[in-house]
């Protein structure tokens, strides 16, 4: 299993490095090289200033993808689930998550630059950034991948108060 789990993660982690939807169709076996100059972000409708960058395929593709999701300060998602699972690497801040269908931040985990989570198939999670500078991770699955909120008639977002999240 750790074989599997190691293999998995150092493939998106590899290829995330080497591909970019900006990039040009290579040919089979060919290398293809990006820098972050090169990564294109775009907004995600309603997200209140998330963005997010398809590096390597797309989560509404089949076959394996890459992409980047920018959290913008004190704002999180909601209780929502996906249809495959999805394996989440800390870029940059502190990533704030927490599981089950009560979006409760007193029984959240901070995860720093570094840390991996998976997200299994169906498993009910929430996300984002908490504090007071924005997020990115870096989330590797195979596609197509489908999202469920818990609540289709609440928000799909929630802004985050203050230090202590009256």
């Amino acid at each position: 299993m750790r074989s599997i789990w190691r293999d998995l993660l150092a493939a998106g982690l590899l290829t995330a490095t080497a591909y970019s939807v900006d990039a040009a169709p290579a040919a089979p076996g060919a290398f293809v090289r990006v820098t972050p100059a090169d990564i294109h972000w775009t907004d995600i409708p309603g997200g209140h200033g998330a963005q997010e960058a398809e590096l390597v395929g797309g989560q509404n593709k089949p076959g394996f993808y890459v992409v980047r999701i920018r959290f913008p300060p004190r704002w999180m998602d909601t209780p929502h689930w996906h249809s495959q699972d999805r394996y989440i690497t800390v870029l940059q801040g502190i990533w704030t998550v927490g599981v089950g269908p009560v979006f409760d931040l007193a029984k959240a985990t901070p995860l720093g630059p570094g840390s991996v989570m998976k997200h299994p198939a169906h498993g009910v999670h929430w996300d984002g950034s908490a504090g007071d500078d924005p997020v990115i991770v870096q989330i590797v699955g195979i596609g197509p991948v489908s999202t469920t909120a818990i609540d289709p008639k609440g928000p799909e977002w929630v802004h985050v108060s203050g230090p202590d999240h009256p």
